[in-house]
């Protein structure tokens, strides 16, 4: 069994802001157009090939409404799960 591989800060934010956008039942569009950015760069940080400034976060945190500190708060969630993941798959690959 292979250990999962360990995922980037930026991965762990793009998925956590499309989480919260799907949640919100937004469109990249309207996110892109709240956050006043363009959607081709804010589907670039979703997908986690781009790394958001603070100020960036900033602005799509506002644009799904919620706090910086709620959204960082999930991306620490998220990344705690995956190392959580990949130590079980170590022990059990040892």
């Amino acid at each position: 069994m292979q250990p999962r591989r360990t995922i980037l800060l930026r991965e762990a934010m793009g998925e956590t802001i499309r989480d919260l956008r799907l949640r919100a039942r937004r469109t990249l569009r309207d996110v892109s157009a709240d956050a006043q950015m363009s959607l081709g760069y804010l589907s670039e940080i979703e997908r986690g090939q781009k790394e958001a400034s603070s100020e960036v976060l900033a602005w799509i945190a506002d644009a799904l409404g919620v706090s910086v500190g709620e959204l960082m708060a999930e991306v620490a969630e998220r990344l705690l799960a995956y190392e959580s993941d990949a130590v079980v798959a170590l022990r059990l690959a040892a």
